[in-house]
């Protein structure tokens, strides 16, 4: 390894990497610092990935919606031998959500590996050992949160829903306080809440669909228990952007993470835990089982298969929903990786509202006051973030050059 001179007085000569022949003079303790910061945070990404990343993310994940939306809300009627007769339905609806989710990861698990290999020319899905702790821990987030935010819906109306899952910004930033002892400047929490503060104005003043009750009738549904379950639901997202965040900035601990290469690895552990869940917890008593488990999903794998079997038109949307599901992923992870979670999940929250402004000026609606005070909060936060940025770049000091 390269040693520094002992005394302050002394300077050594570094090239800055570029072509141009000139040479940098440093201080030994801008040397120090420079390699701090290198080791600690990656490489900015330029306006120009940030842009393709958020159309990728935007493009996939609307087709994901709409894929998701008609494989939960298609009724298919069921054969006179099946138990939906029993309980008096005149339809029955695909609702194993553990049994797509295992497939979506099995999907995203190849594409990641086809995009590791071709970027890098050799095939490494774990960085380190030392990254399989928390590459796990990822892992087992991301696949408990969607069965307690699909439980916490039986308790709470959607709209509580919604609205919830538009602050995720908060407990993102909450944890990356209190489990790594990060510090944003104040303009940042101010930032975050107006974001935060737009998406739940615009979702709250969102006319309600015709049929539909409005927020003061379901909110009486709601329940400390629903609310609970949707607590968890949002606790395990921010600990999955939090822990990936974490990885990336982490590369003395760790070694240096790629996108693709987190995305192999989270995948491929999220593929093993909920295919053994599928085979397993068929032999557990029900007893033992959580009671927010439907009793439907504990033979889910068997249920699924005959589901299709009987209705084979949606395997075809199953697997595009998991093929857009894992396109829509590759994005996700080069912004993990160019950027940081709180951009990303600004991104993934803001998302929904976007679409609801387009299809306003597409189909020439009109938004209340309060959610154009909504947007306003949103886009003038997101206006703040990228001129804050640029301004601190222009206020960190050049090395001399010679």
């Amino acid at each position: 390894m390269q040693s520094f001179p002992k005394t302050a007085e002394k300077r050594a000569l570094y090239t800055n990497g570029s072509t141009n022949g000139k040479i940098t003079i440093l201080k030994r303790g801008d040397v120090t610092s420079a390699r701090s910061a290198q080791s600690t945070e990656p490489a900015q990404g330029s306006i120009l990935s940030l842009l393709i990343c958020v159309s990728g993310i935007y493009a996939s994940f609307l087709t994901w919606g709409l894929l998701q939306e008609r494989i939960t809300k298609t009724p298919y009627k069921p054969e006179p031998s099946t138990f939906f007769t029993a309980k008096n339905e005149s339809v029955e609806y695909f609702r194993y959500s553990i049994f797509v989710n295992t497939i979506q990861a099995f999907f995203a698990f190849i594409s990641g590996s086809i995009y590791l290999l071709v970027t890098t020319g050799t095939y490494t899905p774990f960085p380190s050992q030392g990254a399989i702790p928390p590459l796990l821990l990822v892992s087992l987030t991301t696949t408990l949160a969607s069965p307690f935010g699909y439980a916490s819906l039986a308790h709470v109306d959607y709209l509580t829903f919604v609205l919830a899952k538009s602050c995720k910004l908060l407990p993102v930033m909450f944890l990356h306080v209190t489990l790594f002892n990060k510090r944003y400047p104040l303009s940042k929490y101010i930032i975050v809440l107006a974001v935060t503060a737009g998406v739940a104005i615009f979702t709250l003043y969102h006319p309600p669909k015709p049929g539909k009750v409005s927020l003061s009738k379901s909110a009486q549904k709601s329940s400390i228990y629903g609310l609970s379950l949707l607590g968890v639901n949002l606790l395990f997202d921010g600990l999955t952007n939090t822990i990936q965040d974490h990885i990336f900035r982490s590369p003395h601990r760790y070694g240096p993470v790629r996108g693709p290469q987190m995305m192999v690895s989270s995948n491929l552990i999220g593929v093993a835990l909920q295919a053994s869940y599928l085979l397993i917890v068929p032999l557990i008593p029900r007893v033992f089982i959580p009671s927010f488990i439907p009793s439907s999903s504990t033979n889910e794998l068997n249920e699924a298969l005959a589901f299709i079997a009987r209705h084979p038109t949606v395997l075809s949307d199953i697997l595009l929903f998991c093929a857009a599901g894992a396109i829509g992923q590759l994005f996700i992870f080069a912004t993990l990786e160019r950027f940081s979670s709180l951009v990303l999940v600004t991104v993934t929250v803001t998302r929904k509202m976007l679409t609801m402004v387009l299809s306003v000026v597409w189909y020439g609606k009109s938004l209340t006051i309060h959610q154009w005070g909504g947007v306003a909060l949103v886009f003038g936060g997101i206006v703040a973030e990228g001129w804050l940025s640029q301004r601190e770049k222009g206020k960190r000091v050049k090395p001399k050059t010679t």
